[in-house]
């Protein structure tokens, strides 16, 4: 493990070092918590006061409650069929930036590209968590309907 002033950097007061691994591991996480029933995982993947913005100007959901309803509301349950792929592309702790392409359905019924931005406490749980989605066929420059 890293010491001195870049080591006090990369980890957290509890010792978690925020890498690629950690990361990904976290991912797993996530996907794993979309597919089981209710919203009991979330408390592994998110803080009790954890910040989540659906979108950069979307009002942000506070706390670990309001991230489960609002996950119950965004998702057809355990069933739903969907693939995800997730490519880290930053790791600068205690920060990650991640590519994600999620397609529902079999045969794919919707699509969205998405960058996640996601900000860890000390105990590698996620405390701060934003996407940009995209959607096909939607528009991507400002000001366009």
């Amino acid at each position: 493990m890293a010491g001195g002033l870049a080591g006090a950097a990369m980890r957290g007061t509890m010792g978690q070092v925020i890498d690629r691994g950690t990361v990904s591991r976290w991912l797993a996480g996530y996907e794993a918590a979309w597919r089981a029933p209710g919203t009991g995982e979330l408390a592994r993947l998110f803080t009790t006061d954890a910040t989540y913005l659906p979108s950069p100007y979307d009002r942000p959901v506070a706390g670990l409650d309001a991230i489960g309803l609002m996950w119950e509301d965004d998702r057809e349950g355990p069933d739903e069929v969907f693939t995800m792929a997730a490519e880290i592309l930053a790791v600068d702790s205690p920060v990650a930036v991640v590519r994600v392409e999620v397609v529902y359905g079999d045969p794919p019924q919707q699509e969205y590209r998405d960058l996640w931005v996601i900000r860890f406490a000390d105990d590698g749980r996620c405390a701060w968590f934003e996407e940009w989605p995209f959607f096909p066929g939607r528009p991507r420059v400002a000001g366009e309907v």
